[in-house]
């Protein structure tokens, strides 16, 4: 009877148990498992703590405690984006402090004791990606340093001494960019990966392995696999003292066991990603178990499965586990621990035992009082992309999320409103993992549609490079594409269309609305509107990506004019909505601030959301509420559709 009674209740005014303060402080993310003895410990960033990112440890008991006091935060700006910023060793935590960047130690088995720096002060260096050298008591790890004398910060491999006083120095120096340096086993040897500009990681980067001599530094180091046309990712040894790495050599993402300079080995080859991007520092897919296999996690058509590699065999074999994103994996005898999470699974941490492929969860944060029936489940789709690119009719991706809300019935009278989602990037994916941002939208009554566009990983090499060269309209032909084919099947209202997007996303969804008129408002998370701009003022990791998505600047000026929507607002006829973090080194406010000046000149429906305490991506929960309830309010009133009454005790 209450469905009946509620059934023509317009959508977009669907009245909704997920609140947008829910939304901005759902569960912490969890990142970047460590392992020491019996202990394993994870990086989680608070959005209730401004965003701090704690380390916790679960002990042999199941015991979890907090071991890094607030207010101290663990996070690196290696490369802007950081990643891996500390690791365990005996009990002691070293990391990266996020204010100063300095590496401090705790004893984490001493109560009330406080973190020491023991790296150099005022150098302007940064940290992140540690290993230990037990035979030379020091961390070994990736360091960034910047000066007023240098065009961009200089990167390089450091070694820190643990022992007072702290000795600080370089082990190796002469590349751009260095990730993964890694110990063998026997404390002889160091590999490590590198790569030069303009190379992006997932485009061109190199394995390196040297020795070290008697005084601790590397003799000789050797290229053993990688280049310009191959990346390589996650190189580990295994306790036998092999080197392993991940190559798309042949188009797919496998795992390679190194034997000698001129042979790698692939131990399982697969039509397969067992990589991602790397954006963030000391990424892992894979690990060692006691009886000689490999656990790995892969993904195929965007969805993440794990599995055992049989090394004799060449098999592997697919784990049944309801989990559609793996990340993080470690592993340690025949255990492994990894981040899981599904379309009704917020990312938990999942301990597997490899034997009996049993697992359980042993973290997980306390789940919404919501009932499973008011949260959409996605729909994987495959859809013909044309329009403007040279190669017409080829396909792309994406998940479609219809409306979903347990108090409502589908209303027969219109059809919903869609709501286009771009990923960052470019080069990433979408995760089919619980997303309550998402389920924000479909429990008021929204479809979603959330695009792999071509530039997407996961589905092999070429149409990872199905954007080289074409950022700005293969990924826009795609958008267009996805929501013309929900439209085409009488799903969605081809009047009430929108979309959505952060970062390179937001650059997507402004060169959409530029450059198409499907979209009838959109809404851009620190995006791009400016190419030349980008080229010239962004981050060094960055600053050499657009030679390939674009062209080389400033020899392709003209088309990055051509394709930048700042110089087209001539043809951007709709409402937009900006939101921007004031202290964003990677796309810079005043790219958001030039175009809202553009569009407010023209007389168009716009508004500036900035937040002073925010970079690139918001990380506090106040501002990542009041950013939803911003959008949601913006888009009532393009459209004229009331929003819900709420009680003075809740958000919307």
């Amino acid at each position: 009877m209450a469905d009946k009674m509620k059934s023509n209740t317009a959508y977009g005014s669907w009245q909704s148990p997920i609140s947008a303060r829910q939304v901005a402080s759902a569960a912490p993310s969890i990142d970047n498992l460590c392992i020491d003895g019996d202990d394993l410990y994870w990086l989680e960033a608070r959005p209730e703590e401004r965003g701090r990112n704690a380390i916790v440890r679960h002990d042999a008991t199941g015991q979890k405690t907090d071991v890094l006091p607030a207010p101290f935060s663990a996070r690196s700006r290696v490369h802007e984006y950081g990643g891996a910023p500390y690791i365990v060793i005996a009990g002691v935590l070293y990391f990266c402090e996020q204010n100063d960047q300095r590496i401090y130690r705790i004893d984490t088995g001493v109560k009330g004791a406080s973190p020491e720096a023991i790296s150099p002060a005022n150098h302007n260096l940064r940290f992140a990606d540690f290993c230990y050298d037990t035979q030379h008591q020091r961390l070994i790890c990736v360091a960034e340093q910047s000066s007023d004398e240098l065009d961009e910060p200089r990167n390089f491999i450091a070694a820190l001494s643990t022992n007072s006083p702290y000795e600080f120095s370089e082990l190796h120096s002469g590349a751009d960019f260095y990730a993964y340096p890694r110990l063998s086993p026997d404390g002889t040897q160091l590999s490590w990966i590198s790569w030069q500009h303009p190379q992006m990681p997932w485009q061109g980067s190199e394995l390196w392995l040297a020795n070290f001599n008697d005084g601790g530094l590397l003799a000789s180091p050797e290229n053993i696999a990688g280049g310009r046309d191959e990346a390589i990712f996650q190189p580990q040894w295994s306790p036998a003292g092999e080197l392993y790495f991940v190559s798309d050599r042949n188009e797919w993402w496998n795992i390679y066991r190194h034997e000698n300079t001129e042979k790698s080995v692939a131990i399982c080859p697969q039509k397969a990603e067992f990589a991602t991007p790397l954006w963030t520092l000391g990424m892992s897919t894979y690990g060692f178990c006691r009886d000689g296999n490999l656990a790995a996690c892969y993904t195929t058509e965007g969805l993440w499965r794990l599995g055992l590699i049989d090394e004799k065999t060449k098999q592997l074999t697919t784990i049944d586990l309801p989990f559609t994103q793996i990340s993080a994996l470690v592993s340690k005898e025949n255990c492994v621990w990894f981040i899981g999470a599904s379309p009704s699974q917020s990312g938990c941490l999942v301990e597997l035992d490899t034997q009996s492929a049993q697992y359980k969860i042993i973290h997980q944060f306390t789940a919404l009082p919501i009932a499973a029936e008011n949260y959409a489940q996605p729909q994987a789709i495959t859809f013909t992309t044309s329009g403007s690119s040279t190669n017409d009719n080829e396909q792309a991706h994406g998940f479609y999320y219809p409306p979903c809300n347990a108090a409502y019935s589908q209303n027969t009278d219109e059809k919903p409103p869609l709501l286009v989602l771009c990923h960052g990037g470019p080069t990433g994916a979408t995760s089919t993992g619980f997303n309550l941002k998402i389920q924000f939208w479909t429990n008021r009554g929204f479809a979603v549609l959330d695009v792999n566009y071509r530039g997407s990983t996961g589905y092999g090499r070429p149409y990872r490079q199905a954007l080289d060269g074409a950022w700005g309209i293969k990924d826009v032909d795609d958008v267009v594409a996805g929501a013309q084919h929900l439209i085409a099947q009488n799903l969605v209202d081809p009047e009430r269309i929108m979309i959505r997007g952060g970062s390179a996303g937001g650059y997507t969804v402004l060169a959409a609305l530029a450059f198409h008129d499907l979209f009838k408002a959109g809404a851009s998370y620190y995006g791009i509107g400016d190419l030349e701009t980008l080229a010239r003022d962004t981050h060094k990791f960055e600053s050499r990506y657009l030679d390939t998505l674009v062209g080389p600047y400033p020899a392709e000026q003209a088309l990055y004019k051509q394709r930048s929507p700042i110089n087209h607002i001539d043809k951007l006829n709709c409402p937009v909505i900006f939101f921007q973090g004031l202290d964003d080194k990677v796309v810079p406010p005043q790219q958001a601030e030039a175009m809202v000046e553009s569009l407010e000149k023209k007389g168009l429906k716009v508004k500036y959301i900035p937040f002073s305490d925010e970079g690139h991506g918001f990380r506090q929960a106040g501002n990542t509420e009041k950013a939803m309830l911003e959008e949601l309010k913006f888009y009532s009133e393009v459209f004229g559709f009331d929003l819900p009454a709420v009680s003075p005790s809740t958000s919307a």
